[in-house]
């Protein structure tokens, strides 16, 4: 440098700028991979980074959790890049429509999605700081969007837990209790979800607030830091087989280049690792594949450790295990990644901009038809991934026939929707439209089955064909204006729309009947379950219209008037089939014997989706409540049933079902029932062949999927006159999560499959695993004096996205009386 003062001033610049800007370990007065930061802490670092190195940082919050924690990105790149930002994001993002002039690599990378893998924000502290000292070249060509901690709620779950039950001295036996976590583990967020299969439905707060931001960056590469169990080595690109067709060769080869400059790294300091391993690219809903389906590199990396790990652990091969080991290697792939990308910057540039030609798929059009609030719901998922739809036209098209699965004639009309594969988002519509996905490998780490017109019940065609449509027109508010002196008001019951609305009305103890019977009056016709809230059921509300119509107005749901209760057929008002919904107190049984993420997709569900209060039971006291104080009660999931369900509590709660109770059993929780006093579940026997030829033991795996059933969807027969059938017609397609398979019963199956629907309308299911679903039970119930019991083989709310099942758990809850 010729200058010298200028020198002088260049040099106390970097003094000044080294002084101030601190080192994870520096500024929490801890060595960085020596304690567990809580979450206000690592906040508090990134809020230090972006004042100490503002003109490299841009920190934003882009929402909060449901205990309120802030959820925070962090913008790093040059000081000209960071002064540009926003320019830079709308260039890149014209790439989407063919043209754009981008020449940053844009990378984004997501730690802690599970909270109790946790070493990856320790790992984000020491990225962002080795980013803005010694990395600090990349950040010319690269525009990195660091998101230290994307379920907060449940990280400071597990940080506080074993913080507590640490040891002052560490300690590596795995059996101490620092390295065994209880039920209400930090896994999942505050609703027990797993967030990393929430991509694209989109149930969680924390998923729909990053979306937004995520959509408005597409960023060429995505990185999901992980943890997997402690005597695995790390797991980076490229993944394991099946890849979806959809993904490119880029995407592809590109892991693998991004995999093998990790490699380098790793060889240098002799860590194992493995690739192309167990963690494959299918499932659309995870932090890899939805963004893989956007256009980026989307990756998973795994490190050894998650929740057992603590501080340190003894590994099965007698190793030590530390967090200063294992935030170590989640930074240098971080790095290297960062590396790979701002060397790439051109070509991927080039590549993601190829992404998003005009695709020649198979389908151009998907055509769906059903009522409106089930359509409503699908744009309001759709809005979110910014995927266009139209509204269709009067026509007849072919295609394939989702309901009949063959191809047919498809009647479009001015009440359909239309959803095209001709759009920036074409790859993302096929992979969640389109019935059947191709499996290149039946060996998978998650469901395989999954579209959206299954999902949401929605009668629809793939077609060839670029479908006639015009722009979409939303429906006008409703707005209802109730006449005091009706008799009383009549609403529908098909959706889970309307189970919202009948929450809130009971909350507000207005008291409401449903019919039994389809019945007719002054000229319109209503189905069974159909809604009556009379005006003498309802003398104690003194502006009773008044308060209806603010509720019903709330919850955009139509409300008929009659002056009678003289139907024109089916029964009167006063009938016994016309029943009134008694006052519903639900209870819900949660800690060991029950899945977290089972109990957590129910309590999200009276939480957040019909608003309705529920009482959390656990097993620890469950012997000491009194039952008498609920009407309702659910058994989730879970796998440890055995030890829990005693002879004295099956005698309690069968007494209290009895009494009156209703009792809703679900999954694995069925098992605890079988042959024991009057409930009438039984297991499905089927016989073996007497004879096996021996396997190979490589086969070995192979041949066991045979037998099962990896989230396939199947046809279903319904019983439309069973109150759990109510707002369903004759068929239903579910989501089958397993093998587990029960007997019709004696009376009362109100969903079940049929021998000649054994093989899945989509998804993977094994051979044997097909003949043993043959003639089984779906939804049933059964009576017991004054109560009922809800046996629910299948999962109505799996993953909080099966929208199509969630009103089968509405009736459950207030239809069987």
């Amino acid at each position: 440098m010729k200058n010298p003062l200028l020198a002088l001033i260049v040099f106390f610049s970097t003094f000044s700028f080294a002084q101030k800007l601190q080192s994870p370990s520096d500024f929490l007065g801890y060595k960085i991979g020596s304690h567990f930061s809580r979450h206000h802490q690592v906040i508090d670092y990134f809020k230090h980074v972006s004042t100490a190195a503002a003109s490299n940082v841009k920190l934003v919050e882009y929402g909060k959790t449901n205990e309120k924690r802030p959820l925070i990105l962090a913008y790093i790149s040059s000081k000209e890049n960071i002064e540009n930002l926003d320019n830079i994001r709308l260039e890149h993002l014209k790439s989407t429509t063919g043209s754009g002039t981008n020449k940053k690599a844009i990378v984004w990378l997501s730690y802690n999605v599970h909270g109790n893998e946790s070493v990856s924000t320790e790992a984000a502290m020491q990225t962002i700081y080795e980013l803005l000292t010694s990395k600090k070249t990349y950040l010319e060509n690269t525009i990195i969007i660091l998101d230290p901690c994307v379920n907060p709620d449940g990280r400071d779950r597990y940080v506080n837990w074993y913080n507590q039950y640490k040891n002052k001295e560490i300690t590596i036996d795995p059996n101490s209790k620092e390295h065994h976590e209880g039920w209400w583990n930090g896994r999942s967020n505050h609703y027990m979800f797993d967030l990393n299969r929430d991509w694209a439905w989109l149930t969680q707060v924390e998923s729909k607030q990053r979306l937004k931001f995520y959509n408005k960056w597409l960023p060429h590469v995505h990185v999901d830091f992980h943890e997997q169990g402690v005597d695995s080595p790390y797991y980076f690109a490229p993944a394991a087989e099946p890849y979806h067709e959809a993904i490119t060769k880029f995407q592809r080869d590109f892991q693998t280049t991004i995999g093998k400059n990790h490699a380098k790294y790793f060889d240098k300091n002799g860590w194992l690792y493995f690739t192309k391993e167990v963690f494959d690219l299918l499932y659309p809903s995870y932090g890899d594949t939805y963004p893989t389906y956007n256009g980026s590199i989307g990756m998973t990396y795994e490190q050894g450790g998650s929740g057992r790990a603590g501080l340190a652990i003894k590994t099965y091969a007698g190793d030590i295990l530390t967090l200063q080991d294992r935030y170590s290697h989640h930074l240098t792939t971080g790095i290297s990644t960062i590396e790979v990308a701002s060397k790439n910057g051109k070509k991927l540039n080039e590549e993601f901009k190829k992404f998003y030609e005009t695709k020649n798929y198979k389908y151009n059009s998907y055509v769906l038809n059903g009522s409106e609030d089930k359509i409503t719901a699908l744009t309001k998922l759709l809005d979110q991934h910014q995927i266009q739809y139209q509204q269709g036209q009067n026509t007849n098209l072919k295609g394939y026939l989702f309901n009949s699965s063959k191809t047919g004639t498809f009647k479009s009309t001015t009440n359909s929707l239309v959803v095209s594969t001709n759009q920036p988002k074409s790859t993302l519509v096929k992979v969640l439209f389109e019935p059947k996905t191709k499996l290149t490998d039946s060996l998978t780490y998650d469901i395989t089955a999954w579209s959206l017109p299954y999902a949401y019940g929605l009668n629809t065609v793939a077609t060839t064909a670029i479908a006639p449509s015009k722009a979409y027109e939303k429906n006008n508010l409703t707005t209802n204006s109730l006449s005091p002196d009706a008799y009383a008001y009549i609403t529908d019951w098909n959706s889970i729309k309307d189970a919202k609305f009948l929450a809130a009305v009971l909350q507000e103890k207005i008291k409401v009947r449903y019919s039994k019977t389809p019945f007719k009056i002054e000229g319109k016709t209503y189905n069974r379950g159909s809604l009556i809230l009379t005006k003498l059921d309802n003398a104690n509300h003194k502006n009773f219209a008044d308060e209806l119509g603010k509720i019903a107005n709330t919850h955009q749901k139509k409300l008929f008037a009659t002056k009678t209760g003289f139907v024109d057929s089916g029964k009167d008002f006063g009938s016994n089939s016309v029943q009134i919904i008694s006052d519903t107190k639900v209870a819900i049984l949660s800690g060991k014997p029950t899945s977290t993420l089972r109990f957590g997709e129910i309590w999200h569900f009276f939480e957040n989706q019909i608003n309705y209060p529920i009482s959390v039971l656990d097993a620890d006291y469950f012997d000491t409540i009194n039952l008498s104080n609920y009407n309702v009660l659910i058994l989730p999931n879970g796998n440890n049933y055995a030890s829990f369900m005693t002879s004295k509590r099956v005698t309690a709660l069968h007494n209290w079902v009895e009494n009156g109770g209703n009792l809703i059993v679900m999954g694995k929780a069925l098992q605890s029932f079988i042959n024991k006093q009057d409930f009438k579940i039984k297991k499905k026997i089927i016989e073996k062949d007497s004879i096996k030829s021996p396997k190979s033991f490589a086969k070995n795996e192979r041949e066991q999927i045979k037998d099962a059933i990896t989230g396939a969807i199947f046809k279903t027969k319904v019983d439309p006159t069973h109150p759990l059938s109510y707002g369903y017609n004759d068929t239903y397609f579910t989501l089958k999560l397993g093998n587990d398979t029960y007997e019709y019963l004696d009376e009362g199956n109100a969903v079940y499959l049929e021998k000649q629907n054994t093989k899945p309308v989509s998804g993977f299911a094994g051979s044997n695993a097909q003949k043993k679903v043959q003639n089984t039970l779906i939804y049933g119930t059964q009576s017991l004096k004054k109560g009922n019991v809800t046996y629910m083989v299948d999962n109505p709310l799996f993953r909080g996205f099966w929208e199509n099942g969630k009103l089968f758990f509405a009736n459950a809850i207030f239809m069987i009386n």
